[in-house]
């Protein structure tokens, strides 16, 4: 094969997803052409290929749903699953070998490389030096900086210097001046009608990366009703069902595969501006704005810069890579200063540096000795699937009562939100005026239900709940009458006590019940093993949950 063929192939693939995905799918089937293999290996194919075969892997997983559904032969079952396990792991390997060809790309680049002196004192001081580099930003009219700076925050001041100048199209600015809910429906567009051409414009391209996930998890929405219908129609009546289910795995297939686009978009936008900031006039500017800043450090903390300057003499004095100017040091250097010289302190004479340490794992756990006897303590969690939305939660509490059953979800936090709130609705009917304290092994779903209750406002927690039942169900808690008597707080999960493995047998339960994977009958008799293996003699869970 002639140079000029492997490129037109090249260039082919490029241009067209579909020729793209079938020689793709030939060839983790090992029944590609050679010449086809060969342009396969092309470095600007891999971004490519991870989008093809996302798109891919959410189709094989939808096939299997259909079969499994449909009540299709075991055979037949066995070979979809067989292929969606291959396309799940020639997806993997795509997504490895990306990121392994980005690196290489990046390593190959020449960076300028900072002072061994300006290293470590921005590792080993970082409050000091930050604030030093603040105040020569400030001073010189750039952005204010943060502990990153100038990385951050004068990367994209360069990037929008230099892309200044030409007047952004209409379609673009509205791309970037719309709100966030309308610019997923942009999304959802873009997936289920008509291609939008503007969203890889670098004005737009973060934003279409950000926001792809909820695109995609409304796409996993539309799976798990649409799954929900099926499951609820006799065997017979299925057919139209299920061509809706295969209508929403088509959707959420696009959805998955512009996803991964706009990563990629992203990466190489975010790439750019790296470029942007570490050559020319932007890197100079860096360059001088680092050194003034260490010049400022050293005038602020003497003391500081004298270990700095003696610890980093007497390195190079022995250091082999001395001639390349210590690339890999200024860690361990850092490390011994934080040893031998008093805590770099900052304002409020806290001490903080980089070598804090996390605090024991005794200090994780959920305290509860400041409850009083009365105060009914559950334990709620939730399942969530890989194909579609739908999700199952469980709970219970030390009084014996539980409860399960199932919803949709974009994320395990949102799920587990829904759990919480669903026993907490049901605990503040059964039990009087007592407290209602609800454990739970998210951070995220405690803290998001913990912001709704202590501000009274149900949208405080958006960021975590993105569909309506969800929202519909936090909006009942924080209105109900008797919501002060609620406590949310965080466990560590699976830690072996009764409440928290129940909670979790009912959760992994609704979600086997709701997609089908377990007969009425058999659900009955878990549910009662469930209970069984609960017992009356649970008893209160411990001081340290």
């Amino acid at each position: 094969m002639t140079i000029t063929e492997h490129t037109e192939l090249v260039r082919r693939f490029a241009d067209d997803f579909t020729a793209l995905q079938e020689a793709v799918l030939a060839r983790m089937n090992g029944i590609c052409a050679p010449e086809t293999a060969a342009a396969l290996e092309h470095a600007s194919l891999a971004g490519p290929i991870t989008v093809v075969l996302a798109h891919a892997d959410v189709l094989a997983r939808g096939a299997v749903r259909r079969a499994e559904l449909s009540v299709q032969p075991p055979e037949r079952l066995r070979r979809l699953r067989a292929h969606a396990r291959r396309v799940r792991r020639t997806r993997s390997q795509a997504e490895a070998r990306y990121k392994e060809q980005r690196a290489r790309r990046l390593t190959g680049r020449s960076r300028p490389v900072d002072t061994l002196e300006l290293r470590v004192a921005r590792t080993a001081f970082a409050a000091a030096f930050d604030e030093a580099l603040r105040q020569e930003l400030r001073d010189r009219g750039l952005p204010d900086g943060t502990p990153q700076a100038p990385e951050s925050d004068l990367a994209q001041w360069a990037w929008d210097r230099k892309a200044a100048g030409g007047e952004l199209p209409a379609p673009v600015r509205e791309l970037r001046d719309c709100d966030d809910d309308a610019f997923v429906q942009v999304l959802l567009r873009d997936a289920r009608e008509e291609e939008n051409p503007y969203l890889p414009h670098d004005a737009v391209a973060e934003r279409w990366s950000r926001h792809a996930r909820a695109a995609l998890a409304w796409g996993r929405y539309a799976i798990g009703r649409a799954e929900r219908d099926a499951l609820a129609c006799s065997l017979s009546a299925r057919r139209t069902r299920l061509d809706a289910l295969d209508d929403a795995y088509q959707d959420t297939a696009v959805l998955a595969a512009r996803s991964r686009e706009a990563l990629l978009r992203a990466t190489d936008l975010h790439d750019r501006m790296r470029d942007c900031v570490t050559t020319g006039p932007f890197a100079e500017l860096i360059a001088q704005c680092r050194a003034a800043a260490l010049a400022r450090f050293a005038d602020a903390e003497p003391e500081a810069w004298h270990g700095v300057r003696e610890l980093t003499v007497r390195h190079r004095a022995h250091c082999p890579d001395q001639a390349d100017g210590c690339p890999r040091c200024h860690r361990a250097l850092a490390t011994v200063l934080a040893d031998v010289l008093p805590a770099d302190t900052d304002e409020d004479g806290d001490g903080e540096h980089p070598t804090a340490t996390l605090p024991a794992d005794g200090d994780r756990y959920a305290l509860l000795a400041d409850l009083p006897d009365t105060a009914v303590v559950a334990v709620a969690d939730a399942a969530v699937g890989d194909e579609s939305a739908l999700c199952g939660y469980g709970w219970a509490a030390e009084d014996g009562t539980t409860g399960h059953g199932d919803s949709l979800a974009s994320s395990s936090g949102e799920a587990e939100v829904i759990g919480i709130c669903a026993a907490a609705l049901s605990l503040l009917e059964q039990h009087g005026d007592a407290p209602v304290v609800l454990l739970c092994d998210s951070i995220e779903a405690v803290g998001a239900v913990d912001a709704a209750l202590s501000s009274a406002d149900p949208t405080t927690a958006h960021r975590t709940l993105l569909f309506p039942e969800s929202r519909q169900l936090m909006d009942r808690l924080v209105r109900h009458r008797h919501r002060h008597r609620v406590q949310v707080r965080w466990l560590k999960g699976h830690i072996g006590h009764d409440l928290n493995e129940t909670a979790d047998a009912f959760a992994r339960l609704a979600l086997r019940r709701v997609t089908g994977r377990i007969l009425p009958a058999a659900a009955r008799k878990e549910e009662a093993r469930i209970l069984r293996s609960l017992g009356p003699g649970a008893g209160p869970l411990s001081v340290a949950a």
